[in-house]
């Protein structure tokens, strides 16, 4: 009775047949073994929480012997990579206008006189605020550094200046395009480059592939129509499904988070464009290389995961090591954060903005070639 209810050699015939078309289905299987290598890796040796050797540029109007201790202090603290200690006031505002610079620190002209004098000079340090958790231990480090950055040149006669009670001089701190340091500021305009991402391939990648399966792709194909036309003529609609994500998004980021908008709405609109076509024309690739609805799914996952990681959404970018930086740096999402924050919360410019834009549109050049070709080459 129970062998007619179950046999154990129909069990492995089965359990062997799954095993026959896994082997056959060696993409499904790649999948399976990457994206937890993807993910050990990037969690274990990419995510760092602490950024150490952020970009400082220093304005030094009195490069005395004071001032210079205290760039060294600031060096070997570990915290700050000074680019500049000989910048101007005009410099230093635009590297961190084109997030260049983390940090830009100015030293008065009267610096030492003053600290000498034992009138508490003030020093004053700008920090490019749009990602709070980037500059957060950052500006810890610095404050203990009052206390021990001129100790060796405050001795003998100058030693009656050394810390007591707190440093010989004051310290401000400029949080600039984020005064308040709220994270909705930074999380909001990235999650509309998330959710742009996250769609915009899923839906390419899907809705291709599903024409493909049914076979309504070839009979497509089969009429005067090139493959170009045909995948320009397969994403547009979902151009205009992206502007509505936007503009979803930006009345909520407006009106319920309080998120500023400082910059050209034009110029936001013209760069989403091109994060737009950037994504579909991943979703095209995804679909050529697919066979079916579930693989077009998983490669979609394999491309979201690294942008979301590595693009400094959850985590500081500069906090990476050099490897994932490289990795972050081609994907679309990484340009993408700094572009809508940049316009949203600096008021970028066109100027500000292409260093992050021409990557952008490089990227959908050389994807859409690839996937227009990966089309003719299969189904011409």
């Amino acid at each position: 009775m129970f062998n007619a209810l179950f046999d154990v050699r129909r069990l492995w015939a089965v359990m062997l047949k799954e095993f026959i078309q896994l082997r056959r289905d060696r993409l499904t299987f790649a999948m399976m073994i990457g994206l937890p290598v993807i993910q050990l890796t990037l969690f274990g040796f990419a995510i760092n929480g602490d950024p150490k050797h952020l970009p400082t540029v220093v304005v030094a109007h009195d490069a005395g012997t004071f001032s210079r201790s205290l760039v060294r202090a600031m060096e070997n603290s570990g915290y700050f990579h000074i680019l500049r200690s000989d910048a101007s006031d005009r410099e230093a505002n635009r590297m961190l206008e084109r997030g260049e610079a983390q940090f830009a620190l100015t030293i008065p002209p009267d610096f030492s006189r003053a600290l000498i004098r034992g009138d508490r000079p003030v020093l004053l340090l700008e920090a490019d605020a749009t990602d709070p958790s980037a500059t957060g231990n950052a500006l810890g480090a610095l404050a203990e550094l009052g206390n021990t950055a001129l100790r060796h040149d405050l001795v003998g006669p100058l030693a009656y200046l050394a810390p007591g009670s707190g440093p010989p001089f004051e310290l401000r701190t400029h949080r600039r395009y984020n005064p308040d340091g709220l994270t909705q500021y930074n999380i909001v305009p990235g999650l509309l480059g998330v959710i742009l991402t996250m769609t915009m391939i899923m839906m390419t990648a899907l809705g291709i592939t599903r024409e493909v399966e049914r076979g309504t792709m070839e009979n497509l194909l089969a009429t005067p129509i090139r493959p170009l036309e045909v995948m320009i003529g397969k994403i547009s609609p979902y151009v205009i499904i992206g502007y509505v994500q936007v503009a979803v998004v930006l009345v909520l980021a407006r009106f319920i988070f309080g998120v500023p908008f400082i910059g050209s709405m034009a110029l936001l609109m013209l760069c989403i464009l091109a994060f737009i076509a950037a994504n579909l024309t991943v979703g095209i690739t995804i679909s050529s290389v697919a066979r079916n609805q579930t693989q077009a799914m998983q490669m979609t996952f394999f491309f979201f995961l690294p942008s979301m990681l590595l693009s400094g959404f959850m985590f500081p970018f500069r906090g990476m090591p050099g490897w994932a930086q490289t990795i972050g740096e081609v994907l679309p999402l990484t340009h993408f954060l700094r572009l809508i924050r940049g316009i949203m919360l600096k008021g970028n410019g066109l100027t500000e903005a292409w260093s992050n834009l021409w990557p952008l549109l490089l990227f959908c050049t050389i994807v859409m070639v690839i996937g227009v070709s990966r089309y003719r080459k299969t189904l011409d």
